[in-house]
């Protein structure tokens, strides 16, 4: 399966790639040893929470490895349930994609923002990132921006087109 975010044997990073990273990165932060995020599940390094354990430590390199290695698995979800996804934008697909990553593919590939893309809505596939800003049942503030933010981008790449 095809990736936008890295290319050649090497796995160098595109100009999508290198947006991703820091894009997501911003927004999760960076902590190397595991804290409970907002919803009290074990999160560590820029929000890997896949088989994390309270009291388990990462270096910076361990970090950038799993950022990297979780933004690659996750585009790779999300290209399976988006139509023509090399047609989206670069802006826009790193939106989708730090979107997926915060809530997870199955909830991307099930949510508006994907249905919206897939009838040829980018723009209303955009306005859909604002719907999850919930955690716990109730809306966070640090969602509230993170998807303003995520919708500026991904609209950003919809007038680029």
């Amino acid at each position: 399966m095809a990736s936008r975010l890295t290319k050649g044997v090497l796995g160098t990073l595109t100009a999508a790639g290198i947006l991703a990273v820091g894009f997501v990165g911003g927004w999760e932060g960076k902590h190397n040893t595991a804290y409970r995020d907002i919803v009290g599940v074990p999160t560590i390094c820029f929000g890997e929470t896949r088989g994390v354990e309270m009291g388990d430590t990462a270096t910076d390199e361990e970090c950038a490895a799993m950022l990297g290695d979780g933004l690659v698995e996750f585009e790779a979800g999300i290209r399976r349930c988006l139509k023509n996804p090399d047609q989206i934008p670069d802006k826009s697909y790193v939106a989708f994609l730090s979107a997926a990553y915060n809530i997870g593919q199955r909830a991307f590939c099930g949510s508006s923002m994907a249905r919206r893309w897939n009838a040829g809505n980018l723009e209303g596939a955009c306005d859909a990132l604002l719907l999850w800003n919930k955690a716990g049942g109730r809306v966070i503030r640090g969602l509230v921006n993170r998807r303003k933010a995520e919708r500026e981008l991904c609209l950003e790449g919809s007038r680029a087109q």
